[in-house]
């Protein structure tokens, strides 16, 4: 069952470029982990600080196991230290399918 796994993390205004950055290095990271498929980073246009993760697994194992691996890496160190609250994540799964737009404009 792939599961997606949705992070929060909120940066200060002060702190919010190096949280990106910190966030895209460590979703490079995770490309190479196993049961990784993908991920999308977005960053909330009225707020450069907040930023949502959005990934993709091939099962809640895998995300755990990558969690507790990674858990103690220099760039999740960074990331908890900018954040100015505790990074937020929830796991779940699917239930409707991607919408094709292409097909609705026909």
């Amino acid at each position: 069952m792939n599961v997606t796994v949705l992070w929060e993390s909120h940066f200060s205004l002060a702190s919010a470029e190096g949280g990106l950055e910190v966030t895209r290095k460590i979703w490079q990271d995770m490309r190479q982990c196993p049961g990784y498929v993908d991920h999308e980073i977005v960053r909330d246009l009225d707020d450069a600080g907040h930023v949502l993760v959005i990934s993709h697994w091939t099962s809640r194992e895998a995300v755990e196991t990558v969690k507790k691996r990674y858990s103690g890496h220099p760039n999740i160190v960074l990331a908890n230290q900018l954040a100015a609250e505790p990074r937020g994540r929830w796991i779940g799964m699917q239930v409707d399918e991607k919408s094709d737009t292409s097909k609705q404009a026909a």
